[in-house]
């Protein structure tokens, strides 16, 4: 089937896949980084030192070489190559249903950016939690098909959905505030820059600052959301308790600098290049 003939979704589709992929590939290392700080903490010792992202980075270069970096790559794809395009997809339905003869204001492109999450947050779970489990260094899973065999063998199939409430808390709130400030910042572009060949750029730097707004306000429900998947025997609630009787307020941003950076960068990178390619192919997304 040529992409001319598709229907709208499936092109929006195949370009949020297309944007993920990109985004994934480039931005890999810090999403570990981020799991193995966030994960570290449960297991330091009193009073030994603080571990920080440079520490983490050093560490696994030395012991698993720079491919390490990437450890954990193969269930990144197979969870954003479809879970991006899902989400755009599913963004893209929406908009064109409800708001396809005038521009969503500040709620409703919080409520568009939440609902899409919702949907490809749930049906791409699974493989988040193999992803969580390969990063954090605690399993020696061969390949993602193994490790989803593994955890239904020994754990059920109901701990591919651990940290649900959690993962739903983190995504659906970022998505949706990330929409909401990238959508408006973008509409206050003089229309000179919005029409220039700079469009790209100044798109970029507007997902840059909504990712930064959007990740700091969600960092405690990413932080709940690993102990969760890394410990299937903890339920959200007990997560809570315990990040906080262990480590206080600080340790809901144990990881927010490498989350930071990477969610920023992919989010801004993935709408720069979504965009782009739907008006490409003649849509406006």
């Amino acid at each position: 089937m040529e992409l001319s003939l598709a229907h709208p979704a499936i092109k929006a589709f195949m370009c949020g896949s297309l944007s993920g992929t990109c985004s994934t590939l480039l931005f890999q290392p810090l999403d570990l980084v981020k799991t193995r700080l966030q994960t570290l903490q449960s297991s330091m010792q009193p009073g030994s030192g603080r571990v920080g992202m440079v520490k983490v980075i050093l560490n696994v270069v030395r012991t698993e070489r720079l491919l390490g970096l990437w450890k954990g790559v193969s269930p990144s794809f197979v969870r954003t190559i479809p879970g991006v395009g899902l989400y755009f997809s599913t963004y893209f339905s929406l908009k064109q249903h409800f708001f396809q003869e005038k521009i969503p204001g500040a709620v409703e492109a919080m409520l568009l950016g939440g609902g899409a999450r919702t949907v490809a947050g749930v049906f791409m779970l699974p493989v988040t939690v193999i992803k969580t489990r390969f990063e954090c260094g605690r399993y020696s899973y061969e390949s993602v098909t193994g490790a989803l065999r593994s955890v239904c063998q020994t754990e059920g199939p109901a701990a591919l959905f651990s940290g649900l409430m959690a993962t739903l808390l983190r995504d659906v709130p970022f998505s949706g505030i990330y929409v909401m400030f990238y959508s408006q910042t973008k509409s206050s572009l003089p229309k000179e820059i919005s029409m220039s060949a700079y469009a790209p750029l100044a798109n970029f730097s507007c997902g840059i600052l909504a990712g930064v707004l959007a990740s700091l306000i969600t960092q405690p429900a990413d932080v709940v959301k690993t102990h969760v998947q890394v410990n299937p025997q903890l339920r959200t609630a007990e997560a809570v308790r315990y990040v906080y009787m262990e480590h206080g307020l600080q340790g809901f941003f144990r990881g927010a600098v490498p989350r930071s950076l990477r969610r920023t960068m992919m989010a801004a990178m993935a709408w720069t290049v979504y965009e782009q390619m739907m008006a490409h192919i003649g849509l406006k997304s």
